[in-house]
């Protein structure tokens, strides 16, 4: 099974292929799509959505796990982040993508069994789990890479309800 994770932002947005062979899981490939602070915001989601799709076709995950709005005091921050959200969830729907939403604390808990878990003991665990040589950089393709663990293990716990969206 290959799981694509999206940790979904404006200036940059996440992404970790992973797949797995029974208990086995490792990583296809991982990075962020960044866009310039120059461009438009409506250019900016076009990208984003034009590579996530790209993402889709090339790879052919059979579930995407995207991480759920952190609520931040900053309103247009927050913003930001769903409409970058917007258009990722567009493309899983454009293609008949399964789709999975966690919040941040579901992902620390699947990646390191702590719900609070430092940004590092994220990564140090993402890094561990997948057999990296290195520790996955930077931090928004590691956090990518998390939400498709996690996605995985949700999976493999409720082996994928009826619905389309699901969450776990």
């Amino acid at each position: 099974m290959i799981t694509l994770g999206i940790d979904p932002g404006t200036a940059i947005c996440g992404y970790g292929l992973v797949e797995t062979h029974g208990s086995r899981i490792k990583a296809l490939t991982y990075g962020v799509i960044e866009t310039h602070p120059d461009m438009s915001s409506a250019m900016r989601l076009k990208k984003i959505h034009q590579e996530v799709d790209s993402l889709i076709k090339q790879f052919k995950p059979d579930v995407m796990g995207v991480e759920l709005l952190f609520m931040n005091k900053n309103v247009r921050t927050v913003m930001a982040v769903g409409q970058a959200r917007g258009v990722v969830l567009l493309a899983a729907a454009q293609n008949d993508l399964r789709l999975a939403e966690f919040t941040p604390l579901q992902v620390k808990q699947a990646v390191t069994g702590y719900g609070k878990a430092s940004k590092e003991q994220v990564i140090y665990m993402t890094q561990r789990l997948l057999n990296l040589p290195d520790k996955p950089h930077p931090d928004d393709a590691a956090d990518a890479l998390a939400v498709a663990i996690c996605t995985v293990h949700c999976n493999s716990i409720n082996r994928m309800r009826v619905t389309d969206d699901w969450l776990c």
